[in-house]
């Protein structure tokens, strides 16, 4: 049977104070949002309490009320949430656009926090992790609208792997989200500024910074501990927007109206999926599906659930009404595929771009052996891989696209082997492992496996030819690290691994006019076919 979920709607009704005081120093991380910039105080910045008591109430209708009324926490107005409340002033554009991103989430986010009975000030937080992007993807590795990075997710039970990424989940990351959040409250004995700061950098180190100001006689209170640069902008961001969407008018923001009703449901699918096969039975653009449902890595849904799909609440009739028309072994498309000699279980998988593990389970497979001559039952995609334009390949090769217009050099596409390394591999190219990360979608701290291929741009031609030689031979390269002995001389070295002179020098940036000292480290590219 097929169901469809709709999120209840709660209600919970407090207020926000705002107290005018001053608070030494300005902790101030801008990473997130470059255009930061400070600016004068304007006439109508300089309000009293009672002034700002005064103020109108904007005009209900929308979601912002209901976020308004269950505002908690006490602020005491200082220079470090002024700092950032000039910069969201400033920046309506941006606000806008958080906003309409948002709406997708939000009325499900706020039924949350108010089934919690919790501060609505933390259904802004997504805000400061991610501008709602459901796809954002930080160097630390965090994923997803709340951000979590992977060991969290773990530990709070967001499943990943191939398929599916539970952080990107709107749904259940929203729930591990305020549980994370929860806790965090009750271990620092319900100081939600603590909390707060601990979800941003680890509560060992604001329990580290606690103990600390203890030791030495200082106050404990957030705004007087050592964290973070990042940590002591964070939370002044959160109660910037508070203070911001407690009375907009006053900031001469509009800000974007969001209905106060449901924005999508959860139709239970039973089984896999095909995305375009649903998007196409929900009337949607896969842009539309892949942003409701932005924790499914691939062009279909994970064959191990979850078995349900987030679909607009004006799309669910007929998404539910097609589906019952379609068996479950009709919504992914099966090809039967003949094992060749040579194959191996992780080619084919490489091939038709699915798991191992998913060949596996399909194919009732205890091991990866196979054999030549024996079928395999394997699941493809429907529409043509561009179709599915929001999955972990397709933003790769949007990502790579993009750098191509803008990154300096030519592209490398390296393949990393056995014991390489995203620093090593950065030195060979004389690129940084940032700007790798960058130009392949990833953290700089992602582990990279062998066999993975890299996109790099480099100006470095002679780089670019190794590279491509290495790809075209079927040379056995590995990375070698020599350590210089007495009596050693670059040619020494070169004629012992078979190398040249030159490669030596560029690979290591060495000076040819100065010598080499025993004990130096140098890195070598060795064909192990080739080594004396």
């Amino acid at each position: 049977m097929v169901a469809i979920f709709v999120f209840s709607l709660l209600c919970a009704c407090s207020g926000i104070s705002v107290k005018p005081t001053q608070t030494a120093g300005v902790g101030q991380d801008v990473a997130e949002e470059p255009e930061f910039e400070f600016f004068a105080a304007e006439p109508d910045d300089d309000l009293t309490e009672q002034e700002y008591s005064a103020l109108p109430e904007p005009t209900p209708g929308d979601l912002w009320d209901r976020i308004r009324a269950g505002f908690q926490l006490q602020i005491e107005y200082n220079d470090r949430i002024d700092a950032q409340l000039r910069w969201y002033a400033r920046h309506p554009e941006y606000m806008e656009r958080v906003a309409q991103r948002g709406e997708r989430y939000m009325y499900h986010i706020v039924n949350q926090v108010e089934a919690k009975g919790l501060p609505t000030e933390l259904a802004l937080l997504p805000i400061v992790e991610s501008a709602f992007d459901p796809f954002a993807y930080s160097h630390g590795r965090a994923s997803g609208i709340w951000q979590f990075v992977p060991g969290t997710g773990k530990m709070l039970g967001l499943k990943q792997n191939w398929w599916y990424d539970g952080r990107r989940d709107v749904v259940a990351s929203t729930d591990a989200a305020l549980v994370y959040l929860e806790n965090l409250n009750k271990r620092f004995d319900g100081d939600w500024l603590q909390a707060l700061a601990s979800y941003n950098s680890g509560s060992g180190n604001v329990s580290r910074a606690i103990r600390k100001n203890r030791k030495r006689g200082k106050p404990t209170d957030f705004w007087n501990l050592d964290l973070p640069r990042e940590t002591e902008a964070y939370v002044p961001k959160l109660l910037a927007l508070a203070i911001l969407i407690k009375n907009p008018e006053l900031y001469g923001l509009n800000l974007h109206s969001i209905p106060d009703q449901p924005y999508f449901v959860a139709v239970n699918t039973d089984s896999q999926i095909d995305l375009a096969q649903a998007a196409d039975l929900a009337g949607l653009q896969m842009d539309d599906l892949y942003n409701l449902n932005p924790a499914f890595n691939r062009w279909a849904t994970d064959p191990d659930g979850p078995h349900h799909l987030l679909v607009p609440f004006s799309s669910a009739e007929a998404f539910q009404a097609g589906l019952a028309q379609i068996p479950a072994d009709h919504r992914v498309t099966w090809q039967r595929y003949t094992i060749r000699n040579g194959d191996t279980l992780s080619t084919i998988a490489t091939k038709y771009n699915v798991s191992v593990r998913t060949l596996r389970a399909i194919n009732d497979l205890s091991n990866n052996n196979i054999r030549a001559g024996k079928t395999l039952m394997v699941p493809v995609a429907s529409a043509d891989a561009r179709h599915y334009s929001q999955s972990l390949t397709q933003r790769l090769h949007n990502r790579r696209s993009a750098s191509a217009k803008t990154a300096d050099g030519t592209r490398v596409d390296h393949q990393v082997t056995s014991g390489d390394s995203l620093w090593e591999i950065a030195k060979t190219y004389n690129v940084t492992p940032r700007q790798i990360a960058r130009w392949n979608n990833m953290a700089p701290t992602d582990p990279i496996y062998p066999g993975q291929k890299l996109a790099i741009w480099t100006t470095l031609d002679e780089v670019q030819e190794i590279a491509s030689n290495l790809q075209a031979s079927k040379s056995v390269i590995r990375k070698v690290s020599y350590r210089v002995r007495k009596g050693d001389s670059l040619s020494r070295i070169a004629s012992k691994f078979s190398l040249n002179v030159n490669d030596i020098l560029r690979w290591n940036q060495l000076n040819p006019g100065k010598y080499l000292q025993p004990g130096q480290s140098l890195t070598l590219f060795v064909d192990v076919t080739k080594a004396r």
